[in-house]
């Protein structure tokens, strides 16, 4: 079902890697440079919606494990990609109304893995990242998850905050972690539901906060200020399973 984590050297390898349909998360392209390969390779990232960074040579030779990385490396997923209807379908398939995670910048592989853990044990039907500022599906990814990223579809979106307004047509409610939010007890979190985390540092971005019905908080009684964003994600997570059990 998944792909080997793998790094791609080389400008007839990165084509041939996206002639044989391999999922790229990220290429870095040495700066400045503009021949016929490398602009197959531009159109290509482009085409399939891959981010691209230009970086000096330096940071391509640190990069590098082959030493013949020909201005050029890429960055693949560890595991297929879904579309963000194989979540809806599998929410379908379970009869049940859609239970979604969407993560807002997540860029640490460790914390998205056991929020994909956290995901599948909670019963929710699909995970969605953005295409930005987030991490990818890495070999880190898949064994932090324990298996979960096996059997949890993660799609990647281009726009998270116009992916919500396209999944308030199927029917979602969407609640966002906001420690300036209403107590999570007191949120009517029942029916199909997007949870949006955003990261430890920055929270969930204005413009994906704003799209969101609701704003949940999470008691806290200690001295510091924030959880771990996967271990807030688990909190309302749980709190969301609680209620569809009432």
């Amino acid at each position: 079902m998944g792909y080997q984590e793998l790094t791609i050297e080389g400008r007839n390898a990165v084509i041939e890697a996206y002639r044989s349909g391999k999922p790229i998360d990220k290429i870095f392209i040495l700066d400045g440079c503009q021949d016929g390969p490398i602009m197959t390779i531009k159109r290509e990232a482009k085409k399939h919606d891959t981010l691209i960074k230009f970086v000096p040579k330096e940071r391509l030779d640190q990069m590098s494990e082959t030493g013949k990385h020909q201005g050029v490396i890429a960055y693949a997923a560890a595991y297929e990609y879904a579309e963000v209807e194989d979540i809806l379908q599998a929410a379908r398939d379970k009869n049940e109304p859609p239970f979604i995670f969407l993560l807002d910048n997540i860029e640490d592989p460790h914390n998205l893995g056991a929020i994909i853990r956290t995901a599948n044990l909670a019963g929710a039907h699909g995970v969605i990242i953005p295409k930005n500022r987030a991490a990818g599906l890495t070999a880190t990814v898949a064994r932090t998850s324990a298996g979960a990223l096996n059997y949890t579809p993660v799609a990647k979106v281009t726009n998270l905050a116009k992916t919500i307004e396209d999944l308030k047509k199927e029917g979602l409610w969407f609640v966002c972690a906001d420690m300036g939010g209403t107590t999570m007890y007191q949120l009517n979190l029942k029916g199909a539901i997007g949870l949006v985390i955003g990261n430890e540092g920055e929270g969930v971005g204005r413009l994906v906060k704003e799209k969101c019905d609701m704003v949940a908080s999470i008691p806290m009684k200690g001295d510091i200020d924030s959880l771990n964003a996967s271990v807030a994600a688990g909190v309302l997570a749980y709190e969301i399973v609680r209620q569809r059990m009432l």
